[in-house]
């Protein structure tokens, strides 16, 4: 039977030098990408985080967690403006079943933790680690149910309501010309009879005395960031992740409150 001049023919030789071709190859390829879950975050900045819906638990950052692979997640974000008997705030981590009709239930959470703050101004930075308890699966057959680990927040005090200053002044629209003759100086009495050198306008100008009051630039609530960032990872990395949470702060106080509890009232939407 012809064969081809060129072609090797097939020999136990050949088949070996093939396998440790492919497993050289095996060897040197570079270490897979999901050493860990990735869940992107969205916002360095900390924003002022008002009360809602009458100061019920919300999320202030969600984080996609569906077809995780570890069974324990790290969070880490930032605060400002807590102030330590004025402004503090009850933080906490939750997961959350979203059906195919928009439908949310809470599925677990962590305990909360109290962030105290300080008694001057200060950026604080806190990481939170934790077993989310959520069995691996996640309704892989279901193509609409999807599943999210949510950073809650709520007032535990405050906000504050700063005040703002009021001035007497003669004022008027913004652009308005001072220049034309219809704002201009003149002399005017006073009380003790000194005559002094004062702004004037005539009347039926659009210039007029006026109180003014400018706002507080502070709006009396605390600041907290979305996730800096949400990952999942082994046991081996993080090994202090447990059913309530464990947690490291820098910049603020922090005490662990109540245990958790997923009855508890929180922002439905």
């Amino acid at each position: 039977m012809p064969t081809q001049a060129n072609a090797v023919p097939p020999s136990l030789v050949n088949e070996l030098a093939e396998l440790r071709r492919r497993m050289s190859a095996i060897e040197r390829a570079p270490g897979p990408v999901n050493k860990f879950d990735r869940y992107p975050a969205v916002e360095w900045a900390a924003q002022g985080r008002p009360p809602v819906a009458g100061n019920i638990w919300s999320s202030v950052s969600i984080a996609n967690a569906t077809g995780l692979t570890f069974d324990r997640v790290e969070c880490k974000f930032i605060t400002d403006f807590l102030y330590t008997g004025r402004r503090e705030a009850e933080v906490r981590l939750a997961a959350f079943r979203h059906d195919g009709n928009a439908n949310r239930t809470i599925v677990s959470a962590s305990g909360v933790l109290n962030l105290t703050g300080t008694t001057d101004r200060a950026i604080g930075v806190v990481v939170m680690r934790w077993v989310h308890g959520i069995p691996y699966g996640w309704d892989y057959k279901d193509d609409t149910t999807v599943y999210t680990i949510e950073l809650q927040h709520r007032y535990k005090k405050g906000p504050e309501n700063p005040k703002g200053q009021t001035f007497y002044a003669i004022a008027a629209p913004e652009g308005t010309d001072v220049g034309d003759g219809i704002l201009n100086w003149g002399y005017k009495q006073g009380d003790d009879g000194k005559w002094w050198w004062v702004p004037t306008y005539r009347d039926n100008s659009k210039w007029a005395p006026d109180f003014l009051t400018v706002p507080n630039w502070d709006e009396g609530s605390y600041s907290i960031s979305a996730m800096q960032y949400c990952v999942g990872l082994p046991q081996s990395r993080i090994p202090e992740a447990n059913a309530k949470g464990w947690a490291w702060t820098r910049g603020t106080g922090s005490a662990w409150g109540r245990d958790p509890d997923i009855k508890e009232a929180y922002f439905g939407v």
